[in-house]
């Protein structure tokens, strides 16, 4: 019988602790991941059961800058994206400061802050759609201000899309103001007592110390921020599904659309790919100048 060292037990030990979490990341991510991958050069049918397909090449990929969804869904998923993470980061970090520096109650405050966060996304989902309505808080304040004829907001096609991004950036803010609260706490007391000396403001303080400071950490919600602004759904299908016509579509909308209302399996898992695609050179990107934003 062959004797095991005690590392060589300890080895053992920790492969068989991990063994399911690989078996599940085998079967429920890597499988799928690769088998996406096959039915994407395919016209698959999924109601017509495996194996029904024909191989239809790189017809999917190009057949997608043809569809004027898929074009429009790309445009308002670009749009959503840039748009919540300057507006989420940008009211972040004003408000991670002004907590820090002139509240009381720091921590209710920040509390409050991140339940919007943590809260079930069809029950605020539900509550944002009342607050858009004829009736709701939104339509009352426009009219107060005057206006006659205000937006209908997840109803208008120009205003369907900016309503729901209000929705995520109010929805994330929470988050963000923690990180940057942690950060916070760490950033060198000394460096800004010599300012005050020196006779900086708090604006100048702000915008000289505290900004640069934070760069790794704003560098960090921008990816996790972006990433996920990328992959947003369930807002849109608990609020406008995509409409009115194409003005709210997005990238995972579409693809779930043509995946499981269209039955368009291959043309679905093309897309998909399109859109890891994009990630990929968006995380490249962001990582090729990573050295520029943590330089502080």
């Amino acid at each position: 019988m062959v004797k095991l060292s005690r590392q060589t037990k300890k080895d053992i030990a920790g492969y068989v602790f991990i063994l399911p979490n690989l078996i599940g990341v085998l079967l429920f991510t890597f499988i799928p991941i690769v088998y996406s991958l096959i039915i994407s050069f395919t016209d698959w049918d999924f109601t017509k059961g495996f194996g029904n397909w024909n191989w239809v090449g790189f017809k999917n990929f190009l057949d997608i800058w043809k569809d004027k969804w898929f074009v429009d869904s790309l445009k308002n998923t670009i749009i959503f994206a840039v748009c919540v993470v300057l507006f989420t980061l940008v009211t972040a970090i004003i408000l991670a400061v002004v907590i820090d520096r002139f509240c009381f109650a720091k921590t209710p405050i920040r509390l409050a802050l991140f339940m919007p966060y943590i809260s079930n996304v069809v029950a605020v989902a539900i509550v944002w759609v009342m607050m858009y309505s004829p009736w709701g808080p939104f339509t009352q304040f426009v009219k107060s201000m005057g206006v006659k004829n205000p937006p209908q907001w997840l109803g208008d096609y120009k205003w369907a899309l900016p309503a729901v991004i209000i929705m995520t950036v109010w929805g994330g803010i929470g988050y963000a103001v923690m990180i940057y609260t942690s950060a916070i706490q760490g950033l060198p007391k000394d460096v800004y007592e010599a300012a005050e000396v020196d006779g900086a403001g708090e604006i100048t303080k702000f915008l000289k110390l505290t900004i640069p400071f934070l760069s790794p950490t704003t560098f960090f919600l921008i990816i996790t921020t972006l990433i996920s602004s990328f992959q947003v759904f369930a807002p849109i299908q608990l609020m406008t599904r995509g409409g009115p016509g194409s003005s709210s579509s997005v990238l995972v909308y579409y693809i779930y659309q043509s995946a499981f209302s269209f039955y368009k399996m291959g043309y679905a898992s093309a897309m998909s790919w399109i859109l890891f695609i994009l990630l990929f050179i968006v995380t490249l990107i962001q990582w090729k100048n990573q050295k520029k934003w943590v330089s502080y």
